[in-house]
């Protein structure tokens, strides 16, 4: 039987992570992606210009078998994600790799993105 750790090792291992410091140089240049809920953002806001997609809504959002797919989420497109500390990221990335998507990068946690000076807007 899987544990909630072995889920995060393996998605740790799958998923890219890179620095916040290397994740704003790549501000603009591809599609931020918020996984927290809409109450975590409402509290620290969030990385500007990113779409907010709650973790449990991700697969709704990136299925375009649905009728709740999101537009913006394109398979080649350049996807980074970013929650409160990186494993909701690192979970949500490897869903994306699963369902197709070629390009995902966990940034980590919003906190480290805000120390960073990363650009943020509020909720």
């Amino acid at each position: 039987m899987k544990s909630a750790k072995d889920y995060l090792e393996a998605a740790n291992q799958s998923v890219t992570r890179i620095s916040s410091e290397e994740a704003i140089k790549q501000h603009g240049s591809g599609l931020f992606i918020d996984v927290r809920d809409s109450s975590d953002i409402a509290k620290s806001g969030t990385i500007a210009g990113a779409l907010r997609i709650p973790r449990g809504f991700l697969e709704f959002a990136a299925d375009p078998a649905t009728p709740f797919h999101n537009d913006a989420l394109a398979k080649d497109k350049d996807l980074f994600l970013v929650c409160g500390a990186g494993g909701q990221a690192a979970l949500a990335g490897k869903t994306l790799q699963e369902m197709g998507y070629t390009s995902v990068t966990n940034v980590g946690g919003i906190g480290d993105w805000k120390n960073a000076g990363g650009p943020m807007e509020d909720a």
